[in-house]
């Protein structure tokens, strides 16, 4: 398989997030051209490690506080750092992610709709 960018992707369908994380990620659409998720990630539950093969336009839905690991166990990502927080109605851009694993520190559900673009930009 490629990516949207015709480059071959080189982590396993294995560790993609419907088969590897079923319990945080939905399917809601799919076709040729986007892929549409559901995640949900309540408070205090980590993610097994899976990857998104697709960038996304993100929508969140509730917002809470996680950590992002990489395949390692490296954090890529601790939104307690961050100055600027995106809450409920916050849409966003997100490129595609090697193996990770999220783990939500916060005290709320991470509740989050993705649209992935399976095609290049035209």
């Amino acid at each position: 398989m490629t990516t949207n960018n015709n480059k071959p992707w080189p982590y396993p369908d294995s560790l993609d997030a419907l088969i590897a994380s079923p319990q945080h990620h939905k399917l809601l659409f799919e076709n040729e051209f986007v892929r549409v998720l559901d995640t949900l990630i309540p408070p205090g539950e980590t993610t097994a490690i899976h990857t998104h093969r697709y960038p996304a336009s993100t929508y969140i839905l509730s917002w809470s506080d996680f950590v992002r690991f990489d395949d390692e166990g490296n954090v890529m990502l601790d939104t307690r750092m961050l100055e600027k927080k995106p809450g409920p109605g916050a849409a966003n851009w997100v490129e595609a992610l090697p193996p990770h694993v999220l783990q939500n520190v916060g005290t709320q559900d991470i509740h989050v709709i993705s649209v992935e673009q399976k095609i290049e930009k035209l």
